[in-house]
């Protein structure tokens, strides 16, 4: 049966999640179009996806970026736009069918923001969405008739997962962690754990930010946040286990027992198609798991002494308010102090518990509220770095 083209705006387009869900929509055989494309300052890649997808718009938000590109060379009918405000202006358009929200970081809020207020389809990359404001975002896309449909391979996971039976079936989830490079390390060698190191993630392929989160296990605390407001579960339904192969994605365990897992290759082109297909399965660029060659599929419980941020995201999941926005700040400050040779490895995750703790705790924020102690956080890893 034929099907109308699916018109998908990528937020994001120049990062790992984006450049992926550009081959989805190459190998879809029409079926789905890049309408829009959206970059920071990565205005080089932008232009050449521009050329090779010939979207309605492109969206650059860094202002002064912008203006130092050539963009002679942009295909006729395609549009560039400058700013925030155009992004999500971009994510609300009437032409717009499916949202990619692949930002990294808090920066992908307000357009994500805007595509649910417009009811769209969201197909969420961006967890720390879900983190800073998952208890608005959810009353958003209720109200709205928008649809959040997860793009995390664990998320994606367990959204299929849970297919299999009903909500108040579900006794817990189990989220899986590789472990990143430093499953095996101790303390000590984590102490001394360079940027180089941290870098070199086993069996992912992502951006520098999530990278460093998985190695430091933040990724999966953040994850857990995540979940407890996407799939409306308690914190205490959350469980997670470190599986280093990184072929079972995550599980879904119900009242009677029955464990129901999604299986396939590490490689993000799959939870995207689905994202962007959903209800339906269609052939994709994935590539599949072979289950005719050998393979052992390890599990193990995660080491919350040597993985600390664990403990803090089932924290903040519990408490919900303003902690998870804090958290989320925090840690992308302390990310970027890591980078840049600021701060160390194992000062990461202490450094985001400080801030955490000197927070003025709010139950019922508003989006505003988070977004002013968004900007506190990093403030205060700032000094937290130069002292």
């Amino acid at each position: 049966m034929d099907h109308p083209v699916t018109n998908v705006a990528v937020l994001g387009s120049t990062g790992s999640i984006g450049r992926g869900t550009l081959d989805v929509i190459a190998g879809s055989q029409g079926e789905l179009r890049a309408i829009g494309l959206s970059a920071n300052r990565n205005v080089e890649l932008l232009a050449e996806q521009a050329s090779r997808h010939r979207p309605r718009w492109i969206t650059v938000c860094d202002g002064d970026a912008a203006a130092e590109a050539n963009w002679s060379a942009l295909p006729a009918g395609t549009h560039l736009h400058v700013g925030g405000e155009a992004l999500e202006r971009l994510a609300a358009a009437d032409e717009v069918d499916v949202v990619v929200a692949a930002i990294v970081g808090s920066a992908g809020l307000r357009s994500t923001w805007a595509a649910l207020e417009a009811g769209k389809s969201v197909a969420l990359a961006n967890k720390e969405t879900m983190v800073v404001a998952g208890p608005l975002v959810t009353e958003l896309a209720g109200r709205r008739g928008a649809r959040i449909i997860p793009v995390d391979s664990e998320h994606s996971a367990v959204f299929q997962a849970l297919q299999a039976g009903r909500g108040d079936e579900v006794r817990r989830v189990v989220l899986t962690a590789s472990g990143g490079p430093f499953r095996r390390h101790t303390l000590e060698q984590l102490s001394t754990v360079t940027v180089a190191e941290a870098l070199a993630h086993p069996t992912w392929d992502m951006g520098p930010k999530i990278t460093i989160d998985s190695a430091t296990m933040m990724n999966k605390a953040l994850e857990i946040v995540e979940a407890r407001w996407l799939f409306g579960l308690r914190p205490d339904q959350i469980d997670v286990v470190v599986h280093p192969q990184s072929i079972v994605h995550s599980l879904v365990e119900f009242v009677d027992g029955s464990l129901v897992a999604q299986l396939g290759q590490p490689d993000m082109r799959l939870p995207i198609q689905y994202a962007l297909t959903y209800p339906r399965r269609r052939p994709g660029v994935a590539p599949r798991l072979d289950l005719a060659h050998a393979m052992s599929l390890e599990f193990e419980p995660p080491d919350f002494d040597r993985f600390p941020a664990l403990a803090l995201g089932l924290e903040v999941a519990r408490v919900g308010g303003t902690a998870g926005a804090v958290l989320n700040a925090a840690n992308e400050a302390a990310v970027a102090g890591f980078l840049a040779g600021e701060l160390g490895f194992t000062e990461i995750v202490p450094a985001c518990r400080s801030v955490l703790e000197q927070h003025t705790f709010d139950p019922a924020p508003s989006l505003a509220d988070l977004e002013r102690l968004d900007r506190w956080a990093r403030e205060e890893i700032s000094r937290w770095v130069c002292t």
